[in-house]
């Protein structure tokens, strides 16, 4: 295997990691900043009320988003035993 094919195959690996979390992330943010503000405006400074809403949004992105993410990840696991031969030269 060369560097460069070893090198496509990383790049293709973390693109799949970004691509696949992004949702549940980014929506994780976006639920940490509101209650950021709503705690800021009403001066609530309780620790579990930031982790409880983030927790629930990943939670429900994960399982809304799960088809789509496994399908991505399946679709890279099967190009890469498709081309263990080419790799493999």
């Amino acid at each position: 295997m060369s560097i460069e094919a070893a090198n496509a195959i990383l790049n293709s690996a973390i693109q799949v990691v970004l691509l696949a979390s992004l949702p549940s992330v980014a929506l994780g943010l976006l639920a940490g900043l509101i209650v950021a503000v709503v705690q800021a405006v009403t001066q609530i400074q309780e620790q579990t009320l930031t982790f409880v809403p983030k927790m629930i949004v990943v939670l429900l992105v994960l399982g809304a988003t799960f088809p789509w993410t496994a399908n991505i990840i399946m679709e890279m696991t099967i190009n890469l035993w498709q081309n263990i031969p080419l790799y493999a030269k």
